[in-house]
């Protein structure tokens, strides 16, 4: 049996889809979740994913909360073998500012467990965060419009995490996974339109104004940070990883291709 934790994220959600596919039993675990095969529990009390544990073999472990190194006792006492953490591209780029991160990518190296470290990119589905404003006005807001990042498809993670979740050859392996290229906010922004048929105008934000609004729902070193790597960002956060490749002997999808699956929440 695999644990996913954040079974209900953009990409826990897909890979539970996955592995249910390959017929492999799954323990999904979030903060809001019911029915069969699932546990209610949340990383920041790990005294509460105890009963989550037992008879699994595998965890697929999120960057939540602060004790890391309690997880993955309780994981390691339940006979877990191996996990696997999403961890943050920033983590290798700026390990100052990704410090919490760096902590748990410490915890599971430590563990005794086999691990993987999966350091994913900017996600394409950051873009939901535009799906009111697209659906009310036609209109997308971010800064730094015309800076590139490799953003990748969450499913993509997800496949590379069911990957490595079942197979022993990526034991002690970081993997830093992108998309294909790098796309701007602007051509992000386009690509929604060209999926939705319709013109979506695209709005510079300045960095003040981008600031303010992060900063509404996000700890202030987290916005610093990720203001700094949307808006500049160093050659290693720039360059496209064979990572994802590597792992799926496919090439990683496009922005464009997930605009496209994902148009009705913008619709």
């Amino acid at each position: 049996m695999i644990v996913v934790t954040g079974a209900t994220g953009n990409v826990g959600r897909t890979l539970v889809r996955l592995l249910t596919e390959d017929r492999v039993p799954v323990m999904s675990v979030a903060r809001n979740i019911g029915g069969p095969g699932t546990v209610t529990g949340d990383l920041a009390e790990p005294d509460g994913l105890r009963g989550a544990f037992e008879g699994a073999e595998a965890l697929f472990l999120l960057v939540a909360g602060e004790r890391p190194y309690d997880i993955l006792d309780l994981a390691k006492s339940a006979g877990v073998r191996r996990v696997v953490l999403l961890s943050s591209q920033g983590a290798g780029t700026r390990p100052e500012t990704y410090a919490h991160p760096r902590r748990f990518e410490a915890a599971v190296r430590e563990s005794g467990l086999d691990w993987t470290v999966l350091r994913s990119g900017g996600l394409d589905s950051n873009a939901f965060a535009w799906a009111e404003s697209i659906r009310a006005e036609r209109v997308a807001a971010a800064p730094f419009g015309d800076v590139g990042l490799p953003f990748v498809d969450p499913d993509d993670v997800a496949a590379v995490a069911a990957a490595v979740l079942r197979e022993d050859a990526h034991a002690g392996a970081t993997y830093a996974l992108t998309g294909p290229a790098p796309t701007t906010p602007r051509a992000r922004a386009a690509a929604i339109a060209a999926a939705l048929g319709e013109e979506v105008a695209f709005t510079e934000q300045s960095r003040a104004e981008a600031h303010a609004l992060m900063s509404r729902f996000m700890p202030l070193p987290v916005v610093e940070g990720t203001l700094a790597v949307l808006g500049e960002p160093t050659e290693e956060e720039r360059r496209v990883s064979p990572d994802v490749e590597r792992v799926l002997g496919r090439a990683p999808g496009t922005f464009a291709s997930w605009a496209r699956r994902n148009a009705a929440a913008f619709r």
